[in-house]
């Protein structure tokens, strides 16, 4: 037999809902449109396999040959649109999709296709099912890390790492190899780290997946950061943030020019809490551009930028390109340095209002923080109008956590009642055996009034500061966790890891 044959082609998938694609798919029979002609495309190392299947269809389309190159990548396109549809028919389909660890696990053991290769069927169920489970258990991350005896597969939930199953070695690398293709990295590429993107839909909600692969000294590691998209974003009353931190965060942002400054350890939420300001003050009649690294968040109403270095797009580069572009507010994701601090506190004065996060562990220590990137004092105290400093805190399993008491020279340390009773994680089925479910946010705001800008003309140092702004009446997170901590939402473990003895 004689079939037309193409070489170094580029062609796109023909998928039809009236063909069995994944059965095709499987038996290395591709179909696309040739010069306007539907063709059934098949390749020589598979040749008879393709031909068996397609006798078995009432198919009446032309059959064209690719070289292994051209057909590879038709696969790799099909096999993306068939990630794409697993995904829509997770509500329907639970034969594809497994919800439960024990029954992965299960599956793992019995099934005797997933060492074949990253595109076998039960490689593309484990890998989803992952997602699934993930997604259900509202994980941030997915760790999937090659060992020297075995794979790991862990999630972050509520920001703290947990084991979620062992893959056998070898299953581990087709786990990281399936999630290569899908994300359009390179599959032989086992020696330099690798950044890709890839897109799934749950139940109709599009979810953006950036991910991260890392050669190691046992293989590869791969770390999958779950993005949301605009209609994901939380208001700042969603966060948890009490109702007078609120609506005095509300009035900063009326400001029609001047900077305000989000603050905290990375995983804080510092990104969300500005994108739920950015949602709050969107209008249709503002313009407003963010330079992000990376964009996290996925609005609709918002110009989003992407810092990229490799070339040359950095946080002060991005920033003096947005000031050309005629914007009424602007977000920079992060102020890492003193170029990009003396751009964002110009620009502040000269009419715009601009949100971005600095790294510092409270509030008061962002003024000398901004000193000490070479700031003068007279621009910090005309633009910046306020700081917010934030934590994620813990909140306890409501249906076990535990009644327990404070040993009276913890009590007397932190300056609680000693006779009272408190509360600690034990675990159960509803938290998956963490003790805690869900986080709050919680924060001290920092307006920068007249009285700071007194201070900070006479020289007073951040310790001053921040017992003068106490003394004034300022709430501040240890308070805030404290709080927490009475009223039994929280674990007094979980207030001393956020920051209890912080002051």
């Amino acid at each position: 037999m004689k079939f037309p044959h193409l070489q170094d082609v580029n062609l796109e998938p023909l998928w039809e809902e009236e063909t069995n694609n994944k059965l095709a798919l499987k038996h290395s029979l591709l179909f696309s449109t040739i010069e306007g002609v539907k063709s059934s495309v098949i390749e020589q190392a598979t040749l008879s396999e393709s031909l068996n299947y397609l006798s078995k269809l009432s198919l009446d389309y032309p059959i064209v040959m690719l070289d292994e190159e051209s057909f590879e990548r038709l696969k790799n396109k099909f096999l993306e649109i068939q990630t794409g549809s697993d995904f829509e028919e997770m509500s329907t389909t639970s034969d594809e999709l497994i919800e439960v660890e024990a029954d992965l696990l299960e599956f793992i053991r019995n099934s005797q296709d997933l060492l074949s290769s990253e595109e076998s069927a039960p490689i593309i169920k484990l890998v989803n099912s992952l997602f699934f489970q993930a997604i259900k258990k509202g994980a941030s991350d997915i760790h999937i890390e090659s060992g020297e005896k075995k794979g790991e597969v862990r999630l972050r939930i509520d920001g703290a790492l947990k084991k979620h199953i062992d893959l056998e070695r070898s299953i581990a690398g087709l786990v990281i190899s399936r999630i290569k293709v899908i994300s359009n990295l390179d599959i032989s590429e086992k020696r330099v780290p690798q950044d890709g993107r890839t897109q799934i839909t749950i139940s109709g909600k599009t979810i953006d997946i950036r991910v991260s692969v890392l050669p190691t000294y046992y293989g590869e590691r791969v770390v999958m950061r779950m993005l949301m998209e605009s209609e994901h974003i939380p208001t700042l009353a969603d966060l948890g943030f009490e109702e007078e931190l609120t609506s005095d965060l509300f009035k900063l942002l009326n400001h029609a020019h001047g900077m305000v400054l989000v603050t905290g350890p990375t995983g804080s939420g510092k990104t969300t809490t500005l994108h739920a300001c950015l949602q709050h003050i969107s209008t249709p009649d503002k313009n407003i551009i963010t330079v992000e690294d990376p964009v996290e968040y996925n609005a609709d109403n918002i110009s989003q930028i992407q810092v990229n270095s490799k070339v040359g797009l950095t946080f002060a580069a991005g920033l003096r390109s947005i000031l050309r572009q005629d914007p009424d507010i602007i977000m920079v994701g992060e102020i890492r340095d003193s170029e990009t601090a003396e751009i964002a506190l110009r620009s502040a004065l000269t009419g715009h209002l601009l949100l971005s996060t600095l790294h510092t562990n409270d509030a008061t220590s962002s003024i000398s923080r901004l000193i000490d990137m070479g700031i003068e004092n007279f621009l910090i105290s005309s633009t910046l109008l306020g700081v917010l400093a934030q934590r994620l805190t813990r909140k306890l399993c409501v249906h076990c956590k535990e009644e327990t008491r404070l040993a009276p020279a913890i009590a007397e340390t932190i300056e609680v009642p000693k006779d009272k009773i408190y509360y600690k994680a034990q675990g159960c089925k509803s938290c998956d055996f963490t003790g805690y479910k869900g986080r709050q946010a919680i924060g001290e705001l920092f307006i920068i009034d007249d009285r700071v800008k007194e201070m900070m003309k006479d020289g007073f140092n951040d310790y001053q500061v921040r017992e003068t702004m106490k003394e004034y009446g300022m709430k501040t997170i240890a308070d805030k966790l404290k709080e927490m901590l009475l009223s039994g939402v929280t674990s007094y473990e979980e207030a001393i890891r956020v920051g209890l003895m912080d002051g």
